[in-house]
């Protein structure tokens, strides 16, 4: 223990209590103070007019030899403590050497901790008004000086710094309602859906010159970023702007607080951003209707936070596979790869005229391939390491990025991040919505959902199921619910059911039993009406006996094992025993598969990329 631990230390500051011996070379503890110190500390004594200890008079004047004051006012306070007026005279003098009391060599010395004495030689006795020559301290002993005194106040400040740092990126985030139309927000433990939405809005420096001025901020690029329930893989569904689409009714709350409904139309997709008023809760509401999806969150980034981002993290790595020369977006770059960053990054995501055919399909090919480096840049030992990249890219994020009203605090977006940040981006994958051209225009300008490879797409987005090949993915089935597919299988005409709805559209259960009697050759079936609940798979429960009947109605019905319950047998309207088949939510028709894709088909993987590969854009 030291001396200010066992209550004899005066103000004596931890690190000055170790001095370099330039006899031995060692570091040893000095307890100078004001007065001889004795083995153990005596009771306090009872203030008085006359002094304190050492005999020294005045309040506020240094014993010449103790390391604190020795003052009257010295002897009330706390052993350990000195009283404030001896700390303002200390101060005002500048903490000379004279006033710590630094020995002179041949000062009589305790030793370092490992050979301390009991009993130390008594000191000098206090009253003494002599200056020594003051020392030069070593370089060594400023370095413990440091630690001792000043690192406390730098944690202290640190601590209170960092809260106030929250609060101003706190400040930083700017939110909007989301009217109700996201989920409530994600969880931790589901699978997680944002909207991120790229506005064409020029405000900022230098945004100006682009484009459209006076734009009121039109989804121009938009990704729906589903993350699996296990983080192991992700899917960015990018949205085309120019797809035609029915745009629903949006509740909205305004700018001054009040609430109205925009009315809904057929237009555009970037549409439902910006035009009639329309905020970014409307293009959440019109990517549920078309994609049967609902996001947790939305995300809108506009000009400014290409540029803010991008230079955040020192630049993006992109890869061009011939010379670009853009006069619009103004992007000039030879073939190769380059370190893009700010307005460069921005002309980049721009461009338009130098890939593909010219049209947006091929832009947002760019742009998947730049946010791929961008992930890969975001996850970098580089960034990752870097305080100033860290912090910079902090305050890029929350003043570039405007988000919903679930999302609006710093810990909240830490906690995204956090989930985000478990991801593997080998296994994020980029795929753009199928999509024709427009049947009803002469001069191709818009487009329109390929009806044929878009509900795929969808499916596997909803029943979790990885783009990629993830392993682990390629799941659900495990052997002991596989093996309820496996046995025999009774004739259809064997197969006793009755059919509730709980979940299909109204009338699912009488068109399932008419399916099953007329074109499957279930005879025994009957429409049992209405489920007591609602379920969002749908079930067949049967009997143990029952069981290769089971099989033979999972075949018809395209149920998988997980579908299949083994419980009990109801009876039916003829007293007897019968299986109960429930439709669910994901009841799509009479004659239409329950069993949900369990991987990405050939033709969607072929116009898949993943985030972790470089591919050059052309």
């Amino acid at each position: 223990m030291d001396a200010q631990s066992r209550g004899r230390g005066g103000d004596i500051d931890p690190a000055d209590q170790w001095v370099l011996n330039p006899d031995t070379g060692d570091y040893e503890l000095r307890l100078n103070h004001s007065a001889p110190q004795r083995p153990v500390p005596s009771p306090r004594r009872s203030r008085s007019s006359g002094g304190g200890p050492g005999g020294a008079a005045g309040p506020a004047k240094s014993t010449g030899t103790g390391s604190g004051s020795g003052s009257a006012t010295d002897t009330d306070a706390p052993r350990g403590r000195t009283g404030a007026s001896g700390r303002t005279a200390e101060r005002a003098a500048g903490r000379k050497a004279s006033e710590r009391g630094t020995p002179e060599r041949g000062t009589p010395e305790r030793e370092g901790p490992s050979r301390r004495r009991r009993d130390a030689p008594e000191e000098p006795a206090a009253g003494r008004r002599g200056r020594r020559p003051a020392k030069k301290k070593s370089k060594a002993k400023k370095a413990l000086l440091w630690t001792g005194g000043t690192m406390a106040f730098v944690v202290l400040a640190t601590a209170v710094g960092g809260y106030l740092y929250l609060e101003h990126l706190n400040n930083n985030i700017n939110s909007v309602s989301d009217d109700g139309a996201s989920t409530g927000g994600f969880q931790k433990d589901k699978a997680i859906n944002i909207l991120l939405i790229g506005t064409d809005k020029r405000t900022g420096s230098g945004n100006e010159g682009y484009g459209d001025a006076g734009s009121a901020g039109h989804a121009d690029t938009t990704l729906l970023l589903h993350v699996s329930k296990d983080r192991t893989n992700a899917t960015a569904l990018s949205i085309p702007r120019d797809l035609i689409v029915d745009i629903p009714d949006c509740p909205t709350t305004m700018e001054d607080g009040t609430e109205k409904t925009i009315p809904g139309s057929r237009g555009r997709f970037n549409t439902s951003l910006g035009q009639n008023e329309r905020t970014p809760s409307c293009t959440m509401r019109t990517v549920t209707q078309l994609t049967g999806i609902t996001p947790d969150n939305f995300m809108v980034a506009d000009f400014n936070a290409v540029k803010t981002l991008t230079t955040a993290v020192g630049g993006v790595d992109v890869c061009l596979a011939q010379d670009v020369n853009d006069k619009d977006s103004k992007l000039n770059l030879p073939a190769g790869t380059h370190t893009i960053e700010g307005e460069q990054a921005l002309a980049f995501v721009r461009t338009r005229h130098a890939w593909g055919n010219q049209g947006d399909l091929d832009r947002i090919k760019v742009q998947q391939q730049f946010l791929g480096a961008l992930m890969r840049q975001l996850k970098s030992s580089d960034t990752l390491t870097s305080p100033t990249k860290m912090v910079k890219l902090a305050e890029a994020g929350t003043e570039a990025l405007t988000v919903d009203s679930q999302l609006d605090s710093i810990n909240k977006l830490k906690d995204l991040g956090l989930e985000l940040g478990k991801l593997n981006i080998k296994n994020l994958a980029f795929i753009t919505l199928p999509v024709k051209d427009n049947p009803a225009e002469t001069v191709k300008a818009t487009v329109v959902l390929d009806e044929a490879q878009a509900p795929e797409i969808f499916e596997l987005i909803k029943n979790d199921v990885s783009f990629t090949e993830v392993k682990q993915q390629e799941k659900k089935e495990k052997a002991a619910v596989a093996a309820r597919l496996k046995g025999t299988k009774a004739p259809a005409s064997d197969v006793r059911v009755q059919v509730l709805n709980g979940g299909g559209p109204s009338g699912s259960a009488q068109e399932t039993v008419s399916w099953l009697q007329l074109t499957e050759g279930v005879g025994k079936s009957e429409n049992a009406g209405n489920a007591d609940e609602t379920l969002k798979k749908t079930t067949l429960e049967y009997a143990p006996d029952q069981a290769a009947q089971a099989r033979r109605l999972a075949d018809i019905m395209g149920l998988s094992g997980s579908g299949m319950k083994p419980g009990e047998s109801v009876t039916n309207s003829q007293g007897l025993p019968t299986m109960t088949l429930t439709l669910g939510e994901d009841f799509k028709g009479a004659g239409v598969s329950l069993t949900p894709p369990s991987k990405a088909s050939d033709d969607i993987k072929k116009s898949t990329s993943t985030a972790d590969k470089v591919e050059c854009a052309q």
